[in-house]
């Protein structure tokens, strides 16, 4: 089979074109499409638990901190406990930070506005059910369904 016929490589393909858009226009605000993810995933008012970021957005818990200690860095969040649990650490955005996050929200805004205005509601429904059916797919993958027998 071709590669231009497999699944993963067109999914792979679209990923990497969206996400190099994403960078160039995150880069014209001096941050990064990853750090604009990490932005989305923070909540504006209360904050966010660090320990529930990583999931979110699917990276490993050591390559959050690295992004954190740089988005810390930047100006872009702080550090503070969590009233509710002093073991953990809750992750709130500045100023500047929320001025970040408004611009990828509104990079991700335009893009869907876009891909909606050029392709059918009837094509994207499908899509969705398409992506979904895959990602359940790879989820039984990972995690296959446990077969008892009973005799």
């Amino acid at each position: 089979m071709k590669k231009e016929l497999t699944v993963d490589y067109n999914i792979k393909t679209a990923w990497h074109a969206i996400y190099r858009m994403y960078n160039q226009q995150a880069l014209k605000n001096d941050f990064t499409t990853s750090i604009g993810y990490v932005l989305l995933n923070i909540d504006s008012k209360e904050g966010t638990p660090a320990t529930k970021i990583a999931p979110l957005i699917g990276l490993e818990s050591r390559s959050l901190t690295r992004m954190l200690k740089n988005m810390e860095e930047k100006g872009l969040i702080t550090k503070q406990p969590d009233l509710n649990d002093r073991r953990s650490v809750r992750i709130v955005l500045t100023e500047m930070g929320r001025a970040k996050k408004e611009i990828s929200r509104k990079t991700v805004l335009d893009f869907n506005n876009a891909v909606r205005a050029i392709i059918p509601e009837d094509k994207i429904n499908t899509f969705f059910e398409v992506i979904n059916s895959i990602s359940k797919i790879v989820e039984e993958e990972i995690n296959p369904p446990v077969v008892t027998t009973t005799s």
